[in-house]
């Protein structure tokens, strides 16, 4: 199996160690086997926290009482005890909307940078078993890991999508072992409410070990399980971030910075009545508050916008590649990470939504964005239980989505389009002067592969088939991004904008800059 090396540059700063504070210390440690006969937390999963010093724990309780998440540095424990220094992190408990039972979660404060942490979530009598998670650099270089659909359950087979899912974590992280975030395109299980599906997915022990930053697809947008499992900071729960009913249904935006990077995560189920403008408003005020702080923009959302195959020309998306491309270039985002599609696909460097640079050849290996370029990438499945094969332009269903001249088999925006019917994941590493995009085989044709398995695909490999599969940890794509370094968020000062968005009568989404 070839694993990727990542070869990085660190730069190494100092930082006033902080102190793990707004807790109080919790003595003694009862191990997790000294509970076997009491109800423990399930579902653990390790989220990101507004920051790199924070993180947030949530999981399924199995009553109401009172919880928290104790931690302490990994060296300080003895024969798995943790000490009388451990720190305890209150947890909010509250009951499941579905499903019965309660939801907790916690904000782990106060970390320090290049530590190891165990920790632990209940309360005496009834720990669940001890995990741990490391910290890197607070600055500098650093690669995280993107995961499309896992979308467990939608072979029919949940056993077979859950080993799918895991393999393809543990290959990414074999190959990435100081990957610092997993970045989810949304659909993390088949039917919204499904608490087996919910099992599978969370089965994965690096789910507690490196945090996970969730996106609402559409199949969990429909019911209140992708709330109650996952708890995101900074997040806006306005009604206009939500499909439909809130009481009903799991929505809400929330963004976050880590290291040099603004991440902003959009509900794109919602994107009717004036929903893509709400949007749009919110990305804006985040980057006007925040983005002089980081040196590139990341948006995820769901829907790809610049499908390579079944989606390509729903309404949705038709009405998302009016309302979104503009705003997006005005705004100096980088990278767009969306899902959906379960294929993959890496667009040219798209402004104000037609392409930047007419003559971008087809899968260019380097790219410079230039003012307002954005890379829109459509990641494949991580779990093998769906695949789209890919689809020719129908200009009969979009006029304005046709094909490349430079390559007509493609879709206009796209540069690479892939399908090969294997497990796949995208790596992106964050440097100083560029962001290095690659789509990594995690599987191949044979098992863990449920769509394959189960024969819902009549072929497997590239070239539909024609190739054999080429092998766990090869590249599919790989592409540097140059970035436009004159801009807003990198360069606070004289290039910064201030922009308000609005909404014409026919229902165009416009910025305006006020700065």
């Amino acid at each position: 199996m070839k694993l990727i090396n990542w070869a990085r540059t660190r730069v190494a700063t100092c930082v006033t160690a902080a102190v793990l504070a707004t807790a109080t210390a919790f003595g003694g440690g009862v191990g997790a086997a000294h509970a076997a006969d009491q109800a423990t937390p399930t579902g653990i999963i390790l989220g990101v926290g507004a920051n790199e010093s924070q993180r947030v724990v949530s999981w399924y309780a199995p009553t109401s009482a009172a919880q928290v998440v104790q931690v302490a540095p990994t060296s300080r424990l003895v024969h798995g005890r943790f000490p009388a220094s451990a720190t305890t992190f209150p947890a909010t408990v509250a009951a499941n909307t579905v499903n019965g039972g309660y939801n907790g979660h916690a904000t782990i404060n106060g970390l320090r940078e290049h530590t190891s942490y165990s920790y632990r979530v209940g309360t005496t009598g009834g720990w669940s078993p001890t995990y741990s998670f490391k910290t890197q650099d607070f600055d500098g270089d650093y690669s995280f890991l993107f995961f499309g659909d896992p979308q467990i359950g939608s072979s029919g087979d949940v056993a077979k999508d859950g080993a799918g899912w895991m393999d393809t974590l543990n290959v990414a992280l074999a190959a990435n072992p100081k990957t610092e975030l997993l970045v989810s395109g949304g659909d993390q299980v088949e039917s919204a409410n499904t608490e087996t599906q919910w099992n599978a997915f969370l089965a994965p022990d690096k789910l507690r070990q490196y945090p996970w930053a969730a996106t609402i697809g559409n199949h969990d947008v429909g019911g209140k399980a992708y709330e109650q499992h996952f708890w995101t900071p900074n997040t806006d729960r306005s009604a206009g971030f939500y499909r439909g009913n809130p009481s009903t249904e799991s929505g809400g935006d929330y963004w976050f910075i880590y290291k040099d990077v603004l991440f902003i995560d959009l509900n794109s189920n919602a994107y009717a009545n004036n929903a893509d403008a709400a949007h749009v408003d919110y990305v804006t005020k985040v980057v006007n508050a925040h983005g002089a702080k980081a040196k590139y923009t990341v948006l995820v959302y769901h829907h790809s916008i610049y499908s390579p195959a079944d989606h390509a020309n729903d309404a949705d998306n038709q009405q998302r590649r009016q309302d979104f491309p503009t705003a997006f270039s005005k705004l100096g985002v980088d990278l767009v990470l969306q899902g959906h599609d379960h294929s993959y696909s890496r667009s040219y460097v798209i402004k104000n939504g037609k392409k930047a640079n007419p003559a971008e050849q087809p899968g260019a290996t380097q790219v410079a964005q230039g003012p307002g370029g954005v890379i829109y990438v459509t990641a494949n499945s991580a779990s093998g239980s769906k695949y789209y094969d890919l689809t020719a332009p129908d200009t009969t269903q979009d006029p304005n989505y046709g094909p490349d001249p430079l390559n007509p088999k493609n879709h206009w925006a796209n540069s690479v389009e892939n399908q090969e019917h294997v497990r796949t994941y995208v790596t992106v590493e964050v440097q100083k002067n560029k962001l290095v995009v690659e789509n990594v085989r995690s599987g191949t044709c044979t098992a863990p592969n449920a769509a394959v398995e189960l024969g819902k695909v009549s072929w497997c490999g590239p070239n539909s088939g024609a190739t054999p599969a080429k092998p766990v940890g090869s590249l599919v794509d790989k592409v540097v991004v140059h970035p436009y370094t004159d801009r807003g968020h990198s360069h606070p000062g004289p290039g910064r904008h201030d922009w308000t968005v609005s909404k014409t009568q026919q229902g165009v989404v416009t910025l305006t800059d006020v700065s």
